[in-house]
């Protein structure tokens, strides 16, 4: 039948409870054989004519049997739901573990919506697998040797009958497996498709209201979901094939045993109370193939679910977390250093880093600048370790940072990025990122730094205001003081700052601006600007091109070489004056329509 070794794996420390939910319904197959058995014998003194005092005691045996077996029953459901939960919270404990091992460098091969749906979907698939498919299949085949064990008391060749039309029954529909897992295998790809569009729709809404691709975007969603439509039918079909082979194998051995049990009673070799005891027993032999039945649609689904879990399961993070640190990261002075590393992305073209080389001396604000491609974004994620150097090497403090544990290296770093993420919660709970003990004299300090605290105090529930899915219910330049207050939490003598300005209006840009600057004091600062106005400040700028470093120096001397960094100025200079100068046009030729 269908077993995954994978997913048995997860069933550690629950083992001794499937094997509870077994022996419960092994308890219960006992008690309906005495049920069925003392129910036939009831009806063979019924038709040998005693009277009802005679049988009293047989009525009140059989109630007895029939309030076990029921109470078997419910206790059997009720563990097998428990263990199913257990099993279900550590597989979804373990994805999230491995996602979170994953990082993001993960995603930029993989759909998010294919990760939820095995998150929460596929997990739940498998409730049925682990509570009712496996401990039924365990039943399954037991009960058939049980009962053979009981009738080869009453009559042999009527038990082997039995037996063998229970085992042939059991396994026949295995040799359907392949088509059936084939199916659902089918069906899993069309519903994880159909579920990460579905996703991608709803996450992009606004952009295809925008431009009005809403309808071409329903008509590709109604396409995925005719997939997934036929491949579920495909499943249905198959499921209804393998229960029509289990069907036809119980009707054949019913029909087996009862044909040679009354040849038997008619040539003397059995009593017909034996045969009504085998009979009714006929029952009991057939009914947990009848119920493995039921759920045996529910178990494909959720071993086809498996196939979503384990690849993620089995997939490997791009850098491997060391499991002791090598040094202590208090101790580390926050300089940051680049020594001839080179970078490419795995399904990059060319090199994002070429032979970079640079160093950041502690409290040191350095910007680093360059067009698009240059590998600005690239070194933060190496600093942060999304990705590792293919050569040459990142410190801190002198120390390569492969040395450290990730959870050490991300501690002694915080970021405020241009694409700031906030948490659907309220105000405090994003805030808290940054420290989950502060207190609330902390936070409101923090957000007083960051100019934060104004706002927040005109929400409808200050501190407590729910800010929406990604924090939609707060302006660019709110979620961005946000940000600088969190960072300003964490205490971390390394800041990165990527583009933190650039989507924010003119009217903000000051107010964080200052902010920033608070944020920055006495840390060790990248400040990664595509708007150069942010890096003029700065001790030192680093130019960029092609992956390694073009010019270091401050602003003045970068313009005074007239290189690489002026080229950039110049170029946002003239972007920024191209307005001015439409509009001075506009206005002169108005002051010509008018003379």
């Amino acid at each position: 039948m269908y077993f995954d070794r994978r997913l048995w794996a997860f069933t550690r420390g629950v083992r001794l409870r499937i094997a509870g939910t077994v022996l419960l319904g092994l308890l219960a197959v006992g008690a309906g054989i005495a049920r069925l058995a003392l129910f036939g014998w009831l009806l063979a003194r019924v038709i040998e004519g005693d009277g009802p005092r005679a049988i009293l005691p047989l009525i009140g045996l059989t109630a007895a049997a029939v309030v076990v077996r029921s109470a078997l029953d419910h206790w059997r459901a009720m563990a097998a739901h428990k263990t199913a939960a257990v099993v279900q919270g550590v597989l979804r404990q373990a994805i999230y573990d491995r996602v979170t091992a994953l990082g993001p460098a993960h995603f930029t091969r993989s759909r998010t919506g294919d990760v939820i749906l095995s998150m929460v979907e596929g997990v739940q698939q498998l409730e049925v697998y682990f509570g009712q498919y496996l401990p039924q299949l365990a039943v399954a085949v037991l009960t058939p040797v049980l009962i053979f064990g009981f009738v080869v008391f009453v009559d042999l060749p009527v038990a082997l009958v039995l037996l063998t039309a229970a085992l042939v029954t059991l396994l026949a529909p295995s040799l359907w497996h392949r088509k059936d897992s084939r199916q659902s295998l089918f069906r899993q790809k069309a519903y994880a498709a159909f579920g990460a569009e579905f996703l991608d729709s709803v996450q992009g809404l606004t952009t295809l209201k925008a431009f009005g691709q809403s309808g071409a975007r329903a008509r590709m969603l109604e396409t995925k979901g005719r997939d997934l439509f036929q491949s579920t039918m495909g499943v249905l079909g198959a499921n209804t094939f393998a229960r029509g082979i289990t069907d036809t194998g119980m009707a054949l051995g019913a029909v087996a045993a009862l044909g040679l049990g009354a040849w038997r009673v008619r040539e003397g070799d059995m009593t017909l109370a034996a045969l009504l005891v085998i009979l009714m027993l006929g029952i009991e032999v057939f009914r947990p193939l009848r119920e493995l039945r039921v759920v045996l649609h529910q178990g494909m689904l959720g071993l086809s679910a498996a196939g979503g879990i384990m690849e993620i399961l089995g997939a490997r993070p791009r850098v491997s977390d060391r499991a002791t640190p090598l040094v202590d990261a208090a101790a580390l002075s926050p300089i940051v250093a680049f020594e001839d590393v080179s970078f490419s992305y795995p399904s990059g073209r060319r090199a994002a880093h070429e032979g970079l080389t640079f160093e950041v001396k502690a409290g040191e604000r350095v910007g680093i600048v360059g067009p698009s491609g240059a590998g600005k974004s690239t070194v933060a994620r190496l600093l942060l370790r999304f990705y590792d150097p293919d050569r040459g090497r990142v410190t801190v403090g002198g120390r390569d940072i492969r040395d450290l544990t990730l959870d050490q290296l991300r501690s002694l770093i915080a970021v405020v990025s241009q694409d700031t993420y906030l948490f659907h919660g309220t105000v405090e709970d994003n805030l808290r990122m940054g420290k989950p003990e502060a207190t609330s004299a902390e936070l409101q300090a923090a957000a007083r730094a960051a100019n934060a605290e104004e706002f927040i105090t005109r929400l409808p529930q200050g501190y407590q205001t729910v800010v929406g899915e990604r924090g939609v219910r707060l302006s660019g330049g709110q979620r961005q003081r946000i940000a600088i207050a969190r960072a300003l939490l964490r205490d971390a003598p390394i800041l990165i700052l990527d583009e933190a300005l650039s989507s924010v209006d003119a009217e903000s840009e000051a107010v964080i601006q200052q902010a920033l600057d608070r944020l920055m004091e006495g840390r060790t600062t990248l400040i990664f600007a595509h708007r150069l106005s942010s890096v003029i400040g700065a001790d030192r700028i680093l130019a960029l091109e092609g992956g390694r470093v073009v010019e270091s120096g401050t602003h003045a001397e970068l313009m005074a070489r007239g290189g690489a960094y002026h080229r950039l100025m110049a170029a946002q200079a003239q972007d920024a004056a191209a307005p001015v100068e439409l509009l001075a046009r506009a206005e002169l030729a108005a002051e010509r329509a008018s003379a």
